[in-house]
């Protein structure tokens, strides 16, 4: 047996010889063992500079809580929408929200509907390939992007949180998911089954129907049966109550958001070999609204997503991006920044992984959506970001993160723009077709 390829005894030996050959490293264990590595690594001088001071900011009011389920992406949305909102009707300190439970409902159904066209479009795929082995590992999910909502939105509208409020499993979904995912897997037997018995499509789409009927009822008991019409009231800064009734959704979302979704881009930063800057991209088997918008992305140097970013929030209105949120994050502190931890000199290693590295084996990838809401400029460029998230009022300042510059560059890969920000040049830059990319590659996360 070639010895070089097991840990035999004398390399054990060695290693153990050269670890306790250094004092230092008996005293970081015990502080390590005691703590854990991030208490223990933790730069006290990256804390001391994140400061709440922001040259550019926007007063958006308070932050929302999403509590235990997947909805960041939405979250992060239905605040800029918002905004925009409260804002053009002057309702005091922007204390108004929009329903999650509603758009949550649709993108439910949406999903679902999704993955069994997917079904039917693999019928004849081998069970065991990658394609459907990856379709059946998570039917459905509560995770989003930017598109995936400007579907919804332009099908269904928005409503206020008063009108279809929070319920049990829209704000703890896993139970909720697992049995949606349950049936689906269920359907999707049901409809390969059926193709392997010579059922034509109609065939397919009618039972398709049919199983589409009960996984409205389950919504329905999960969160509620979305209102068709409602009536609009509030009161603004000056107390003077209005009411608009008997609007649908879709009537409420054109009539008062001054967020239109089709306005907006989604550009990312994805510096890896296989997507040149410059060029759009989709993901297949990555949606929900089969009629709406599907994933498009445009890739841009990350110092073009700054750029971007600070013209909209000087210009008033937030900036919806998505993030590896885990990464180098005090979450009590709500402060993002690559210098927060000392973890090479901690551990004595050396991490040498590149963004583009990082993407390509499997060590980051877009995770999570919030909204840039400030940004502080020294001589025109960004130190640090103020970030609104949307885990409560706890983390953080109030709920509110601020990000490193750094950061920026290293863990946020999308940033959503308004497209009157975007010059001829990358407008028709982003009207290229999009290359598909397969449902696997790092790009097709979802934000949760």
């Amino acid at each position: 047996m070639n010895t070089k390829t097991i840990i035999t005894k004398e390399l054990l030996n060695n290693f153990s010889e050269k670890y306790n050959s250094k004092t230092q490293n008996k005293i970081l264990a015990d502080a390590v063992i005691k703590n854990g590595i991030s208490n223990v690594a933790v730069n006290h001088k990256s804390i001391a500079k994140m400061h709440y001071d922001f040259s550019e900011e926007i007063n958006v009011g308070k932050v929302t809580n999403q509590e235990k389920s997947g909805r960041c992406w939405m979250f992060a949305a239905l605040n800029n929408i918002r905004y925009s909102i409260s804002s053009k009707l002057k309702i005091k300190d922007h204390d108004f929200e929009l329903s999650q439970n509603y758009t949550m409902f649709w993108d439910k159904l949406e999903k679902s509907n999704y993955f069994l066209e997917n079904i039917i479009e693999t019928k004849d795929e081998d069970i065991m390939s990658r394609n459907v082995m990856w379709l059946l590992a998570q039917p459905t999910n509560d995770g989003g992007q930017w598109d995936m909502f400007t579907g919804l939105v332009e099908k269904y509208g928005v409503v206020p949180k008063y009108v279809m409020p929070e319920t049990f499993h829209s704000s703890n979904s896993n139970m909720m998911s697992n049995m949606l995912n349950l049936r689906l897997r269920n359907d999707a037997k049901i409809l390969r089954e059926m193709n392997n018995k010579g059922i034509d499509l109609d065939g397919l789409r009618a039972k398709k129907e049919e199983m589409m009927d009960e996984v409205y009822t389950i919504l329905c008991y999960c969160l509620g049966e979305p209102p068709k019409n409602f009536d609009f009231e509030y009161r603004d800064e000056d107390k003077e109550f209005h009411r608009d009734s008997n609007l649908t959704p879709l009537e409420f979302y054109k009539k008062y958001s001054g967020v239109k979704m089709n306005d907006y881009v989604s550009i990312i930063n994805a510096p890896t070999k296989d997507k040149p800057f410059n060029k759009t991209y989709t993901v297949r088997f990555l949606g929900n609204v089969k009629d709406g918008k599907q994933i498009h992305y445009l890739n841009l140097d990350i110092e073009k997503l700054k750029e971007l970013s600070v013209a909209q929030i000087k210009d008033g209105e937030p900036v919806w991006f998505g993030c590896d949120v885990g990464k180098f994050l005090e979450s009590d502190l709500g402060i993002m920044d690559t210098e927060l931890y000392n973890y090479e000199e901690l551990l004595n290693t050396e991490f040498s992984l590149s963004k583009g590295d990082q993407l390509e084996y499997g060590e980051s990838v877009l995770t999570h959506a919030m909204a840039f809401t400030g940004v502080n400029l020294v001589d025109g460029k960004p130190n640090r970001w103020k970030v609104q998230n949307s885990w409560g009022e706890k983390p953080g300042l109030k709920g509110f993160f601020i990000m490193s510059d750094e950061w920026f560059e290293e863990f946020n890969y999308e940033v959503v723009i308004n497209k009157k920000y975007l010059s001829k040049e990358l407008l028709k830059a982003y009207e290229q077709e999009p290359v598909e990319l397969k449902p696997w590659d790092p790009m097709g996360s979802l934000a949760r």
